[in-house]
């Protein structure tokens, strides 16, 4: 007896579901949305100004951590730092803003939370 099968070459008759395994029909910036919904370009956003930075262009504006007037802007009412993207400032001057932020609050001149608001 010899362990040596007969080679035999076999069709599959097995056919594949229409749309099964196949890309998605669009092209690009297609793409299929929700359930039931067609495929349609992408929506754009509406144009927004850039913001800019105050401090870059006035430039007799200071930053400075004894007027709590000018920090106020740069503090949510939970007293929070705003962020720059927010803000619009340069990266050079939000670090200014953050350095004098945290220095009035260390003497005290701005809050360091909401529940601490002095008036």
């Amino acid at each position: 007896m010899s362990d040596e099968r007969p080679a035999t070459t076999t069709t599959s008759s097995y056919q594949r579901p229409a749309g099964v395994g196949q890309r998605p029909a669009g092209g690009p910036g297609q793409r299929p949305s929700g359930p039931g919904g067609q495929g349609g370009p992408r929506k754009r956003r509406p144009f927004q100004r850039r913001k800019v930075c105050r401090f870059c262009a006035e430039k007799n504006l200071t930053i400075d951590y004894k007027e709590p007037r000018t920090l106020r802007f740069f503090i949510t009412e939970r007293g929070k730092i705003v962020p720059r993207r927010i803000s619009g400032n340069c990266a050079a001057h939000q670090r200014h803003i953050t350095e004098a932020i945290k220095r009035a609050r260390n003497i005290a001149l701005l809050p360091i939370a909401a529940n601490h608001a002095v008036n």
